[in-house]
């Protein structure tokens, strides 16, 4: 579906009605993001600040590549005075 529509003032800023069906048709949810490229703005679902992330950390391990960085390093702590419960 294609629709025209025009840029009108908002308070201080712009905007642009979206018809329902197009909303319907894209599936948004209720927050977006938006990206100015040259000659459009894009428009798309807003994601979680980590989303992703649980699938990305499942990959790194499937492929060994989450191993610490550093080689752990024993402590006063840990050799006198940790104890096992």
């Amino acid at each position: 579906m294609i629709a025209k529509t025009r840029i009108v003032r908002i308070g201080n800023s712009r905007g642009i009605r979206v018809p329902k069906g197009l909303l319907e048709q894209a599936q948004l949810p209720e927050e977006v993001e938006l990206q100015a490229e040259p000659g459009r703005l894009v428009v798309r679902a807003a994601h979680g600040p980590r989303a992703g992330w649980a699938a990305a950390a499942k990959a790194m391990h499937d492929r060994g590549d989450d191993r610490p960085l550093d080689t752990p390093t024993r402590t006063r702590f840990d050799e006198k005075d940790w104890q096992w419960r």
